[in-house]
């Protein structure tokens, strides 16, 4: 079956079928970051940016342009089109080489206790 018998049966042609480098050959097969914990909501700011001498991936240099403003990981995923778990990997990457910084959701507080609630809105009664 050629190219065109293959796109007209539904199937892909060559040139449609997207990017030739999978997400597992950009992380060398890894799942999880080297260093660091990222939620998607997590802020991911550049250090610095990339340099053409530097050795950087180009997914890597990518990731470095787009974080030149603080971003979280989800949006960041969204703008390379990457899954985020891929993005997670070559974040890990660039946090162990000191070119980004992260600031994390604040941890959840516990929730407030019943009394604590009762006083609140004796308080708003009062009023």
């Amino acid at each position: 079956m050629d190219e065109r018998s293959a796109a007209a049966a539904g199937g892909w042609a060559q040139e449609d079928a997207g990017p030739t480098v999978r997400p597992y050959a950009m992380t060398s097969g890894r799942t999880r970051p080297v260093r660091g914990a990222f939620d998607l909501i997590s802020i991911v700011l550049a250090l610095r940016s990339p340099a053409a001498h530097d050795g950087t991936s180009p997914e890597a240099a990518q990731i470095l342009r787009c974080c030149r403003l603080p971003v979280s990981v989800a949006e960041l995923a969204a703008r390379l089109d990457l899954p985020s778990g891929t993005v997670k990997v070559l974040l890990g990457d660039l946090l162990d080489q000191q070119l980004i910084t992260t600031r994390s959701p604040a941890p959840e507080l516990a929730p407030p206790n019943r009394p604590l609630l009762e006083a609140v809105i004796h308080g708003l009664r009062a009023l």
